[in-house]
């Protein structure tokens, strides 16, 4: 695993990091597929990507404003030139899966797997929440990527819903 020992910042190439996604068939009943890994790198190779980072799937903040916020700026931050729009939890594919079809992410903002909270560890953006039970989590963030490169990073404040939200990312490409 790539690591990086401070916080990632402006200018900064994306760590090589292996992510997972799982890409539901649209077949009725159990799915046989296997979630699918990929590069982070490589995935934004040649691409202007919104990549934002929360602390769990179903959890109250990130259920009912954060996503749901960038869910409905999909139409927006596409018009805006971004190619692609990226949940990222520690939560593992199945999990970020449930939650999207949950939230009716479908062809706006893909739910990506960090089950075990390496490029949130490779990024510097680790929330210990051991001591609420839920173990190593990611702090919540929004960045602009384009081609690899870091261009915009929004960390919020322990406890903070402000800068992170798809309007304050809009802000920035407007």
């Amino acid at each position: 695993m790539e690591r990086i020992t401070s916080m990632i910042k402006v200018g900064d190439t994306l760590p090589d990091v292996r992510l997972f996604e799982f890409m539901e068939d649209a077949s009725e009943g159990c799915a046989v597929a296997a979630p699918g890994e990929f590069s982070a790198r490589e995935r934004v190779a040649g691409k202007r990507v919104v990549i934002f980072g929360l602390p769990g799937a179903f959890t109250p903040t990130c259920s009912a404003r954060h996503v749901p916020g960038y869910v409905d700026a999909a139409g927006e931050l596409s018009a805006a030139g971004i190619d692609e729009v990226w949940c990222v939890s520690v939560n593992d594919a199945f999990v970020m899966n449930a939650w999207g079809r949950d939230l009716q992410t479908g062809g706006k903002v893909r739910m990506i797997a960090d089950g075990n909270a390496e490029f949130c560890q490779a990024l510097g953006l680790v929330l210990d929440l051991t001591g609420r039970g839920m173990g190593v989590r990611s702090q919540r963030y929004a960045m602009l990527v384009d081609n690899g490169m870091v261009k915009s990073l929004n960390v919020e404040a322990p406890g903070k819903f402000e800068v992170s939200d798809a309007q304050s990312i809009l802000a920035l490409l407007r």
